[in-house]
């Protein structure tokens, strides 16, 4: 039995209903962000292409707590900056705004972006290296991820976005060396589960290097063709949004939906 297409979940009759119920699902990324800490402060965001205007997108304002995050917190914002509707909290991030449209500039086939300061990611990202391919579920990553090196303290800038989004090229992932992880995907769930899973892989191998480290050897690394193999399993964009799905539905009944407000 093959895994099924993404979907939207629900029949929607217009794109207000579309746009209505991606925004849902945006809330509810964040709730699960905040559910596996990856919260830093106001650090942080995740960017939804908007379906009925694709040269704007969706995002956290400044400074409201992952965990606190509903539909009418949410923010539209323009290639240019403008914040064309939001919530009460209309104070746009920055650095979400640089890093995220210049992702959603070059990449048409991103819907979602996500970025933050994991304990895991960036203590792996402090190494300056790319994923070993040690686990299965790092398969996911095999030629699909990069290290991105020129750390330039805060992203504040056009061209230091402009220059991580050519960084990532084709891929789905990007390590940001200093600093934290970046995932991107067709769909919100597709995004996150990415995030949650590149995040735990950097977790897996920092143990595995230091077990290996402390017995004088080295960890096993997967071979190549076994390894695209695996990733023709659980790398697809498919196979990324059907594992995050179980995700958001934990978060809808912990919370009872009240993130849709």
């Amino acid at each position: 039995m093959g895994i099924p297409e993404p979907s939207l979940g629900k029949k929607v009759d217009s794109k207000e209903d579309e746009r209505q119920y991606l925004k849902e699902r945006l809330a509810a990324g964040f709730r699960v962000f905040a559910k596996y800490g990856f919260d830093e402060g106001v650090a942080g965001h995740i960017s939804l292409r908007d379906p009925i205007n694709p040269h704007a997108f969706w995002v956290n304002p400044f400074g409201l707590h992952f965990s606190l995050i509903k539909v009418s917190d949410l923010l539209l914002v323009d290639e240019s900056g403008k914040v064309l509707e939001g919530g009460a909290n209309r104070h746009l991030n920055l650095a979400a705004f640089m890093i995220h449209s210049s992702i959603h500039r070059v990449r048409p086939d991103i819907n979602c972006a996500a970025h933050t300061h994991s304990l895991y990611g960036r203590t792996f990202c402090s190494l300056g290296r790319p994923l070993d391919i040690i686990t299965q579920d790092s398969c996911a990553f095999y030629n699909d991820h990069v290290l991105y090196t020129n750390f330039k303290g805060v992203v504040m800038e056009e061209q230091e976005g402009a220059a991580i989004a050519e960084a990532l090229g084709n891929k789905k992932a990007a390590l940001l060396q200093n600093h934290g992880l970046l995932t991107t995907g067709g769909t919100i769930e597709e995004t996150v589960f990415w995030f949650l899973s590149l995040d735990r892989c950097c977790h897996t191998q920092l143990l595995a290097d230091a077990a290996a480290a402390g017995r004088g050897g080295a960890t096993v690394k997967i071979e190549d063709k076994e390894a695209f193999d695996t990733w023709k399993a659980v790398g697809t964009r498919k196979a990324g949004h059907f594992s995050g799905k179980p995700l958001f539905d934990v978060i809808d009944f912990e919370t009872n939906g009240d993130y849709k407000n």
